[in-house]
């Protein structure tokens, strides 16, 4: 882990640089706007990796002397089926011709495009739903 959110951080920095020199030299709006974004990007996933770093402690990837067995376990929950994506893929491509087609499109669906997310969200916080142990 300490690899990674050092290689994002270090990607933040080349942004920044880059951002400033393509800043002197260019006064170009949409680049510039591009580049701070794409610092801020790095910097975000850098800090997360640090933070999650530093709560979790040392990693088996972070050892030389590590063997394959110790990263092995339970990476997480993974839902087996649920229709929640594709709500989310539908509502934000509607959302996105809403862009295109009129502004009545948005707004239906960026409110579908919520709903979908609380519903993805929430999945398994309702009662009869979720991982019984």
């Amino acid at each position: 882990m300490k690899f990674t959110w050092k290689m994002f951080l270090y990607i933040a920095l080349f942004y920044a640089i880059v951002t400033v020199v393509y800043w002197q030299m260019a006064h170009e709006v949409v680049g510039i706007t591009a580049l701070s974004l794409s610092t801020g990007l790095a910097f975000i996933i850098g800090y997360y990796f640090w933070f999650t770093d530093r709560r979790i402690g040392a990693q088996p990837q972070d050892r030389l002397e590590a063997e394959i067995h110790e990263g092995a376990g339970e990476l997480g929950h993974f839902s087996p089926g649920s229709w929640w994506p594709l709500a989310i893929a539908s509502t934000t491509i509607m959302t996105g011709l809403g862009l295109i087609l009129g502004w009545w499109m948005v707004m239906i669906g960026a409110s579908l495009l919520l709903v979908s997310v609380f519903g993805l969200s929430f999945e398994y916080s309702r009662p009869g739903h979720g991982i019984e142990h």
